[in-house]
């Protein structure tokens, strides 16, 4: 029966109360194409209050569940794969760069004063252990330059036209240090079209080596150091500044040079109109640093430094009228006109000379 109602005044209001309407179940909506959605559960009973108040705590971690799992899975799978994929690119890459990277110091050796300005005496004393004499003796007699240690294990940078005359042939080189020692070496890798060289002095360990400092950094008017041996006469330190920069230099480095030069290889550059005869028709073109720094006979493959002590090029050349017919003589002294290889030139090539490889091209 229907339940009654009662008046205000308490009697029995005979107007019967509609019966309750029954919850009636709900088709559940479909579900999407696409996407990872949450989708509730439509049950034929109204959920309690509890009930309500526990699903309402719960669709969001469902949902969050839902939405993560395939997507999450997928992500993780592309990371593993980019992971693997660039763990083994960066191998290769690293594996290249480490077959192609030389070996050498590039810190600060000195620094310079307050005012900013060289220190000559400072890197004098820092480098000089740094720098040997290369003797290279042939059946036709001896020629003579100057390396710079890059390396305790005794690897040892030199213009390539230095070691020309033992290049496929009988011949001698020794090592003299700055100290009065002395001990052999060998080639090691060698690029004739830049003119430089790496050679290994044997059973030595422990040896002060030189840091390369970077030629991009450096301005015409900037201070300058250079040593080497020339004319034979060891451990000779001179000054300078640089007079330009991207000097095209095209010169003679085959073994006739240093024969030429009374056996003090460094070859004369006849400037832009001369005629640089080569004898072998081995050639050497680089984009020098030019130098007023005292560059002679014997300075060839010694280091031209910055002021903090850095090698910044490799004394390579210097110039001679073009009167002289294209040829120098031992007598030959610096006319304030030097040319070093900047040695950025000479890093881009290093590691694989340092490997043993012979550069050709």
């Amino acid at each position: 029966m229907s339940e009654m109602h009662r008046n205000p005044e308490g009697e029995p209001d005979h107007t019967p109360v509609p019966p309750m309407p029954q919850y009636a179940p709900q088709t559940p909506a479909p579900a999407p194409s696409t996407g990872y959605y949450y989708q509730a559960d439509f049950s034929a009973e109204p959920p309690t209050v509890e009930g309500a108040a526990l699903a309402a705590e719960e669709a969001p971690a469902a949902k969050k569940r839902k939405l993560l799992t395939k997507p999450a899975l997928l992500v993780a799978a592309v990371a593993v794969i980019s992971a693997l994929a660039g763990g083994a690119a960066g191998g290769v890459i690293g594996s290249q760069n480490r077959a192609n990277a030389g070996d050498y110091s590039t810190s600060a050796v000195v620094t310079s004063d307050s005012t900013g300005s060289t220190n000559v005496s400072a890197i004098a004393k820092a480098v000089t252990p740094a720098v040997v004499t290369i003797t290279v003796t042939t059946g036709n007699g001896e020629d003579l330059g100057t390396g710079i240690v890059l390396t305790s294990t005794g690897q040892i940078l030199t213009n390539y036209h230095v070691i020309s005359s033992a290049v496929g042939g009988d011949a001698t080189i020794k090592i003299t240090f700055s100290d009065g020692k002395t001990t052999t070496a060998t080639i090691v890798g060698t690029d004739a079209s830049l003119d430089v060289a790496v050679i290994k002095a044997q059973n030595v360990s422990g040896l002060t080596t030189a840091s390369l400092g970077d030629s991009s950094k450096v301005a015409v008017g900037d201070s300058v150091v250079a040593i080497g041996n020339p004319d034979g006469l060891t451990n000779t330190v001179t000054s300078g500044i640089v007079s330009a920069l991207n000097r095209k230099v095209t010169v003679d480095v085959s073994e006739s040079t240093t024969q030429d030069n009374g056996g003090f290889g460094l070859p004369f550059w006849q400037g832009q109109q001369g005629n640089n005869r080569s004898s072998s028709g081995q050639t050497a073109t680089y984009y020098a640093i030019q130098t007023d720094a005292s560059l002679n006979p014997g300075n060839s493959g010694g280091p031209l430094l910055n002021s903090s002590g850095q090698v910044v090029g490799i004394n390579a050349s210097m110039y001679s009228d073009s009167s002289s017919g294209g040829s120098g003589s031992s007598s030959a002294g610096s006319v304030g006109l030097g040319f070093a290889i900047p040695i950025n030139a000479v890093k881009a090539v290093l590691g694989d000379l340092q490997a043993g490889k012979n550069i050709t091209s």
